[in-house]
């Protein structure tokens, strides 16, 4: 390995908080004024380690016998050889060394689009929430039109929703270095939109098909809908990690669906978030096939029969109850 050699100090997430080039070995790591890099970590020791060439020629670090020891893999080393992607814990620090030789990653791409920064975005989120605000009063509106309520209707999205960008603005402002809050106000609206045509959509295809699927399982899309949203909320914080993201996202959507799933059999013994269709239009929307009267009466036979059993069942078994 060549000199320099450089020390990174590395984050919990493995993003580099500081790097400090050093010229020749060996190289004394601790607390103590005189070492050639300093820890500022009580964990540590005043002379913790020394970084040298070991005994088969590679650049190593060993423990100069302190008591919290070198963490390489989760396990505490006397010794451990360094190969540019070896991060080491001392105390609560944890680094990395490289030489001058260390070959870096090919340059990635710059996906973030310029263009889409600022107003742009931020109009167009605000222009969108407005709109899904008031399509959404006016669909849901039964009374005579009173302007009130869709002010305070448009008032309470736009808060909401201005408070929740603010949060992911400060969020990428931390930990991105720029606030993008217009992108953020974009991706909420978009997520906003979605959900109200997917709401809109269903409804409407499940009340003309008779596809009750729709309405008993359809809040699992509206919990997809909002880890895709979230995805996007992470990847604009941190675009180079949209693979971990991605798994994230998909991770948080099976385990919002299994909740939901788990609550509802709690609360009605079913897997299903409604027993019937609750979104009702005009009759000329149905495009499923008519059943007869008769077909009716029988479904209704069945459905009586079934009742009185589980009457009997219950009945039974109180009366058992009562003889122990």
């Amino acid at each position: 390995m060549k000199p320099a050699y450089f020390i990174e100090i590395l984050s919990r997430t493995g993003e580099v908080q500081q790097r400090h080039p050093l010229t020749s070995l060996p190289i004394y790591i601790g607390r103590a004024y005189d070492n050639d890099f300093i820890l500022d970590d009580i964990h540590t020791a005043a002379h913790h380690a020394v970084v040298e060439i070991n005994a088969q020629g590679r650049l190593s670090i060993r423990d100069l016998g302190s008591r919290n020891g070198l963490v390489h893999l989760g396990k505490r080393h006397a010794q451990v050889t360094i190969d540019g992607h070896s991060v080491i814990r001392l105390g609560q620090t944890s680094l990395r060394i490289r030489s001058a030789d260390f070959v870096v990653e090919p340059e990635a791409f710059d996906t973030n689009n310029y263009a889409w920064e600022g107003w742009p975005p931020a109009l167009a989120g605000v222009a969108l929430i407005c709109l899904l605000s008031l399509f959404g009063t006016w669909i849901a509106d039964v009374e005579k039109f009173a302007p009130v309520r869709y002010l305070i209707a448009l008032a309470s999205i736009l808060a909401t929703s201005l408070i929740w960008c603010g949060i992911w603005a400060f969020a990428n402002r931390l930990f991105g270095g720029h606030a993008r809050f217009g992108r953020h106000l974009f991706i909420a609206a978009s997520g906003l939109a979605v959900a109200e045509l997917w709401g809109l959509v269903s409804s409407v295809l499940g009340f003309a098909f008779s596809w009750e699927a729709l309405s008993r399982y359809g809040s699992h899309i509206f919990i997809a809908i909002a880890a895709a949203t979230l995805y996007f909320h992470l990847r604009t914080i941190k675009p180079r990690r949209s693979r971990r993201l991605l798994v994230t996202a998909l991770m948080l959507s099976l385990l919002g669906s299994g909740l939901v799933l788990l609550i509802n059999h709690q609360r009605t013994g079913r897997l299903a978030d409604e027993f019937y269709m609750s979104a009702l239009y005009s009759p000329a929307l149905r495009l499923s096939k008519n059943h007869s009267v008769d077909d009716f009466m029988s479904a209704a036979e069945k459905l009586k029969a079934d009742v009185d059993n589980e009457r009997n069942k219950v009945r039974n078994q109180h009366s058992a109850d009562s003889d122990d």
